[in-house]
């Protein structure tokens, strides 16, 4: 009876097989729910974009720039009061105070204020194109134009050591030999 019992036991051991297959696999053949199930995503609309409050600009009265006794408006100032002082335009002592005010601001009533002058050059287009690629570095620079020639600068910056700093920085950086100049307002 032992052959027969083992005989019994594979025969139910397959069936029992078999039974839990068809409960795995007879549901996935006869059902096709998955592709005609649809998935909607019920999601907020995008929200509209911000409205940006309108701004009205009031026009501002700017002094008009009042020339200082025929001082070029862009020669050097030296770097300390130890270094000689050899420029055509300084003054006695008793002009230069007479001609800036004790109180930081010049004839204008505008802060006295630096710039470092970078180049001078008879081409327009050259000091445009130093222009365009120091303002694409960041730099605050401008053009004026004094006897035939076209000056680049940076700046305006309120400090002295601030310009001097500003000057040592674009001979690192740009290796651009400058020197520091009293900023003069554009006389329109």
């Amino acid at each position: 009876m032992a052959v027969l019992d083992k005989g019994l036991k594979q025969r139910i051991v397959g069936a029992l097989v078999l039974v839990a297959l068809a409960v795995i696999f007879l549901p996935m053949l006869f059902s096709r729910e998955d592709e005609l199930r649809q998935v909607v995503v019920d999601a907020p609309a995008m929200p509209d974009k911000p409205s940006m409050p309108e701004i009205e600009l009031e026009p501002v009265n700017v002094p008009e720039p009042v020339a200082e006794e025929a001082v070029p408006p862009v020669e050097p100032v030296p770097q300390s009061p130890a270094e000689p002082i050899a420029e055509p335009q300084q003054q006695a002592p008793a002009a230069v105070a007479q001609s800036k005010p004790a109180s930081g601001l010049d004839a204008n009533n505008l802060p006295v204020s630096w710039s470092v002058q970078l180049a001078s050059l008879s081409s327009r287009a050259g000091a445009e194109k130093l222009q365009q690629t120091l303002r694409s570095k960041g730099y605050n620079a401008y053009i004026r134009t004094f006897d035939g020639m076209n000056r680049v600068f940076v700046g305006p910056v309120i400090e002295r050591a601030e310009a001097d700093r500003l000057r040592d920085q674009l001979n690192r950086q740009q290796k651009l030999n400058g020197f520091v100049v009293r900023f003069q307002p554009e006389k329109g």
